[in-house]
Parts: structure tokens; C-alpha cells; sequence
């Protein structure tokens, strides 16, 4: 029977320690390295909900993305939740194994899964990671070119509806009648890579947790930089490309994080399979907090409208900043805010 130790063989050859991020400590988290594995639950974050509802199905392992420890530990009593989490797993055999940032750059990792789901081609890394023992490039997010061209409105619509289903849906700031060829994509908080992607020249930027003011700074600084291209001064890129970029799409983090477990849950079952010969059963577990984070909202059905800005780079302006929620399961509205 596949052991603990097996699954974590399996999944940190898939997704290697060597991939993260000096700050993260990905991998194993809890867990008797002799136990069976016979079911793993995969969910974005560790959370009490996720971790009860891993138990109750009978998982012998937790697969998260997001790690149950951000700092230094000194105690996992039952003063604090996660030491209640991690006396939950231990007493009912039930491992936890972090894929962090160490799955973000991995080879059908977090950024390939989005960047496959919003169909870019020639793919390549926007931060590569040197692996001479990978076939494949690898590194943190994803730049390419879709098939076909389309526009900022019709590509903010896809995203939408291939990412799994939030309350809050999409934010899209840019022109929505500017043409879209190249993306980039970095799941999870993105404005650190604002100047990474401003070298690639990518007409239009997903990711997620995006700042009032470093958005706002991108966007002013795209929106200049057009203006002189369109004076025949080639800041930005080629004096040819007259509209600004790239346009912004902010996403929920989780929700984009999460299309990784469309790749994992088949991966790890086979890569479990090639090692030990062992068939294990996967689910992907959506399960919210029951306390109602983030749930309080003013306003729920605003109409379509358009304003002048009034300092929020994602309020709806003459140059086409709005936002786009999905407002049930399975279907998009467009809405302004």
C-alpha cells in the first residue's frame, strides 16, 4: 500500500522543494511517514472547515496550496487554531503536504493551469527557474499569445467564466475595445512583477491581490506611455501599438490558485500509480468558512453604468476601467461600479 512517505515521493517530484520561494517552507507538514494513503483531499487553504471535512470523508491526506505556517512556530497547543489543526490531523491520521510556491512554477503547476485555461500558446515562464533536470520550462507565471486576437471585453469574459465561482468575480481596468494578443498571467498577489510584465510588453495582465496604488501607478504609466507612442516616441514598446498596456484583471486568489487542482488531481494519482503500483482516490474539496469571511456586501445588484473616475482605477471611466462579477454558477453579468 502506498505510504505517506510514497505520496510525498510522488508529489515532490512533480512539484519540487527546490521551486519555492527562499521565504517558503512548502512540503510536508504533518504526518507519520509510515502511514497508508488511500484517499487525498485537495483545497486551496488549510482552513478549520477544510481540514473537519477532510476527516469526515475518511482522507489520509490533506493537499493544500496555501501553508498552514507563514512564520516561525513555537508551540501547536490548543491555544491557536492551527495548533487545534494540527492536533486534529495528527490524531486522526490524516497528513497535510503544502504546495505553494513551489507548485506555482512547476511543470502543469498553479500558472501553467491558468494560463492553459485562457488558451495562451508558446508559453514561457515570466520569471524562468534554471532546472536542467526538467523537459520542461519552468518558473514563476506565465507569458504567451493567444490563438486568435480578441478584445480586452471578450477575454476579461473568459476568464471569468473558466475561474471557479466567487461571490466577487473579476475586476478589469483598461480600454474594453483594445485588442488582446499577449497575456500575462501570475496567480496569486501580482504587483510585485508590475515591471516584469511591463518588459514583456503583454497586452493585458491577470492575477490577483492588486493594491490601490500600485495599480493605479501601472495604469497611469500605461495610459502615458501610449500617449507618446501615439506621438511617435517608442516609450513602452514599438512606436506601432497605439493602445496602452498592459490592461489589468484582478482576480480572486484563491479561485485562480485553485484551477491547479484540475492538473493535480490528475497527476498525482498517476505519478502515485508509476511509483508504487497503488490506485488512490482524489477529491477537490470547495468548502467556504462558515463564519462569513469577506461575505458582508452594500451593494448587490448596482446597474450598468458609467461615470467619471473618482480616484479608483477600477471605478467605470471614459477609458473603459469596470468590473465583471459572476453572478450566480455557471453565468456572467457585467457590472459597474
Amino acid at each position: 500500500m502506498a505510504t505517506v512517505y510514497d505520496v510525498m515521493g510522488a508529489l515532490e517530484t512533480l512539484y519540487p522543494l527546490r521551486y519555492a520561494e527562499d521565504w517558503d517552507h512548502p512540503g510536508l507538514i504533518v504526518g507519520d511517514l509510515r502511514n497508508t494513503v488511500n484517499n487525498i483531499v485537495f483545497a486551496a487553504d488549510p482552513t478549520m472547515e477544510v481540514v473537519e471535512d477532510a476527516i469526515a470523508s475518511g482522507a489520509d491526506m490533506l493537499v493544500t496550496h496555501h501553508p498552514l505556517f507563514f512564520r516561525a512556530v513555537h508551540e501547536v497547543s490548543g491555544r491557536t487554531f492551527r495548533g487545534r489543526i494540527v492536533n486534529l490531523l495528527a490524531k486522526h491520521d490524516c497528513a497535510l503536504w503544502v504546495g505553494h510556491t513551489n507548485a506555482d512554477a512547476a511543470y502543469r503547476g498553479v500558472a501553467q493551469a491558468a494560463a492553459d485555461a485562457f488558451g495562451l500558446e508558446n508559453q514561457a515562464p515570466i520569471v524562468p527557474i534554471d532546472d536542467p533536470t526538467s523537459s520542461h520550462t519552468v518558473g514563476i507565471g506565465r507569458f504567451g499569445r493567444l490563438g486568435t486576437p480578441t478584445t480586452l471585453e471578450r477575454f476579461a469574459t473568459l476568464v471569468a467564466q473558466v475561474l471557479p465561482f466567487t461571490k466577487y468575480g473579476i475586476q478589469v481596468a483598461g480600454p474594453l475595445d483594445m485588442p488582446i494578443r499577449t497575456v500575462a498571467v501570475l496567480p496569486g498577489s501580482g504587483d510585485s512583477m508590475f515591471a516584469n510584465v511591463h518588459a514583456l510588453h503583454a497586452d493585458v495582465y491577470v492575477t490577483s491581490d492588486l493594491r490601490h496604488h500600485p495599480a493605479t501607478d501601472e495604469l497611469q504609466e500605461s495610459y502615458y506611455e501610449a500617449s507618446m507612442r501615439r506621438e511617435g516616441i517608442g516609450l513602452g514598446g514599438p512606436s506601432d501599438c497605439p493602445h496602452m498596456r498592459p490592461a489589468l484583471i484582478n482576480t480572486p486568489h484563491s479561485a485562480i490558485e485553485s484551477m491547479w487542482f484540475n492538473y493535480a488531481l490528475e497527476d498525482v494519482p498517476r505519478m502515485v500509480q508509476e511509483v508504487t503500483g497503488d490506485i488512490i482516490d482524489v477529491r477537490w474539496t470547495r468548502r467556504a468558512p462558515t463564519h462569513g469571511i469577506w461575505s458582508f456586501r452594500a451593494s448587490a445588484a448596482i446597474p450598468i453604468h458609467r461615470q467619471k473616475p473618482v480616484g479608483d482605477p477600477w471605478a467605470a471611466t471614459v477609458s473603459g476601467m469596470w468590473n465583471l462579477r459572476s453572478s450566480m454558477p455557471c453565468s456572467t453579468a457585467v457590472q459597474m461600479a
